[in-house]
């Protein structure tokens, strides 16, 4: 039987032959108050009525009433297809079509079928592909609300799908985006402009001329203009660099923070006389300095060592000189590089500072957009003065590491090496003009020793340890080298092509090819000092053939 709209002139009465009327119910009783504008009709047992559009059509026996049904929208009134009554053999399945929609009240709930499965005889499907609704079940007149709900699961299934795609894509940019900061830290910095450079240096003196700090080179910079400002280097992280000249020769400004004030005030000058005077605890001010010391570098330093600093200075200003010293002591860079003045030809001189700013060497810096790293003179032209130029600086950088682990009271690690953190003199020797993240040992297994899950979280940037499992630390210990980094990320740059520089016998190119792939090689810092020497060797042999031929 089938359900239809109510009208005298459809051809779907027409075909029923005035039958009374069936309910599923079994009953005869005319109610249709459920719905007033369709009515249930009879049909022959040996078909199905199914109403498709507008036009009903009979379906024979042996197909399905619905093989295809259309997904339903999730608004709209439906109509139920369902076995003739009593038929023999027959379940009471049904299957719900569209119908145009009829200007009447929305049906009540729905209520599932009276037990025709239980009361039909079993038999098997007929021919034809099942309806794809049997496994969840057929409707019963009032069936539009489950439907609905069909229809708007099928419809949000793409919804959620958008969803996830537009979720992956996000933490594919998040993850892009980490990669890059990783990579290029700097590349969020803040602009490095001429008129905020200026406005800083202006602030500067401004303080000096107030007496709130000082220095040895504030008078040239603020009074006698013997030290004038040419351009902004670059701002990174809050560390500002600028290149000035100094009565003819450049230098590079530098300071960890822009503003004199963003450093924690020496509070030994609160109440005290003028510093220097009588009464000044001048002892407690050393003992203020060397802890200083020891937190910025680790190390223990005897009064002599303090000197260095500054901290022996006597004349006017000094009030303002202490408190700008006192800014300096918190910056690392500052501290190392003048306890290594004179001790290293591989780290620049500290020139002289005013207020929290000080002043080193100006040497053009390396970058990896060069092809050489470095700025050589003669190597860009390649040939043998590339090749001599190359061969003399890989050496340098050999002296560099095997100074920096034996010359001094303790080894220095250096943790971020890249060509920007190195500069080149005219006879090649190499100085690492960038030192915020050298440290020497005793400051280096501090800085390893932090809890951790995996090897992973004990690796500061180039430095790395490995991470005890058994009690979640990392050890003190730095599992790599200065020169398994150095030659990773400078001299393979260089060596490690197969063909190499042509000006280099072919025997010595593949030697020097060798020895530094296994330099580089995580893992060979037990070999280090043999490498080493080989290194040295093949490089000087490279020298000698290159000065030979000419």
């Amino acid at each position: 039987m089938a359900l239809w709209p109510l009208n005298p002139q459809s051809p779907a009465l027409a075909s029923s032959g005035g039958r009374s009327l069936l309910f599923p119910n079994g009953s005869n009783k005319a109610e249709n108050s459920w719905n007033p504008g369709f009515r249930l009709q009879k049909a022959p047992s040996e078909t199905y009525i199914q109403i498709s559009h507008p036009t009903p059509r009979l379906v024979p026996d042996n197909e399905a009433p619905c093989q295809a049904p259309p997904r339903l929208p999730v608004t709209g009134n439906y109509a139920l297809v369902l076995p003739a009554h009593g038929a023999p053999g027959r379940t009471g399945r049904a299957s719900a079509l569209p119908l145009p929609r009829a200007a009447s009240p929305p049906p009540p709930p729905l209520r599932p079928l009276p037990s025709a499965r239980a009361t039909s005889p079993p038999r098997p499907s007929p021919a034809g592909p099942p309806s794809p609704d049997a496994s969840a079940g057929r409707w019963a007149p009032g069936g539009r609300a489950m439907a609905r709900a069909r229809a708007a699961g099928s419809r949000g299934r793409p919804g959620r799908c958008a969803l996830l795609v537009c979720v992956a894509w996000t933490a594919g940019w998040v993850l892009a985006a980490a990669l890059l900061l990783r990579a290029h830290p700097g590349v969020l910095s803040e602009r490095c402009t001429d008129e905020k450079s200026r406005r800083i240096l202006t602030a500067l003196c401004q303080d000096y001329r107030g007496g709130a700090l000082g220095g040895d080179l504030c008078e040239d910079l603020c009074v006698a203009g013997q030290l004038r400002y040419r351009r902004c280097l670059y701002y990174e992280r809050g560390k500002k660099v600028l290149q000035a000249d100094w009565r003819g020769r450049p230098v590079v400004l530098k300071s960890k923070e822009e503003a004199f004030a963003s450093f924690p005030p020496l509070g030994l000058l609160d109440g005290q006389p003028e510093a220097g005077g009588p009464g000044f605890p001048e002892a407690e001010l050393l003992l203020l300095a060397a802890g200083e010391v020891k937190s910025a570098l680790g190390l223990e330093l005897a009064e002599g060592g303090l000197g260095r600093l500054g901290l022996g200075r006597r004349g006017p200003r000094l009030r303002g000189q202490l408190a700008s010293l006192w800014a300096l002591l918190q910056q690392e860079e500052f501290v190392l590089l003048s306890l290594l003045r004179g001790r290293s030809p591989h780290a620049p001189p500290v020139l002289g500072s005013c207020g929290h700013f000080y002043a080193v060497e100006h040497l053009a810096a390396g970058s990896p957009r060069l092809r050489a790293l470095f700025p050589l003179d003669g190597a860009a032209r390649g040939g043998r003065a590339q090749a001599r130029a190359l061969s003399g600086v890989a050496l340098s950088f050999l002296d560099m590491v095997r100074h920096f682990e034996h010359d001094f009271s303790h080894r220095l690690h250096l943790c971020d090496v890249k060509p920007e953190n190195f500069a080149i003199r005219s006879d090649f020797t190499v100085v690492a003009i960038d030192v915020d993240m050298a440290f020497f040992e005793p400051k280096m297994r501090e800085i390893l020793e932090q809890n951790c899950t995996g090897d992973e979280d004990c690796n500061f940037f180039d430095c790395f340890s490995k991470c005890d499992l058994r009690v979640h630390r990392c050890g003190a210990q730095r599992t790599n080298s200065n020169l398994q980094v150095v030659c990773d990320k400078i001299l393979r740059h260089w060596f490690s092509s197969p063909r190499g520089s042509p000006a280099v016998s072919a025997p010595l190119r593949r030697q020097l090819r060798a020895a530094v792939l296994e330099c580089a090689a995580p893992g060979a810092q037990g070999a280090a000092p043999r490498v080493l020497a080989k290194l040295r060797r093949l490089l000087q042999a490279a020298l000698r053939e290159l000065q030979e031929d000419e």
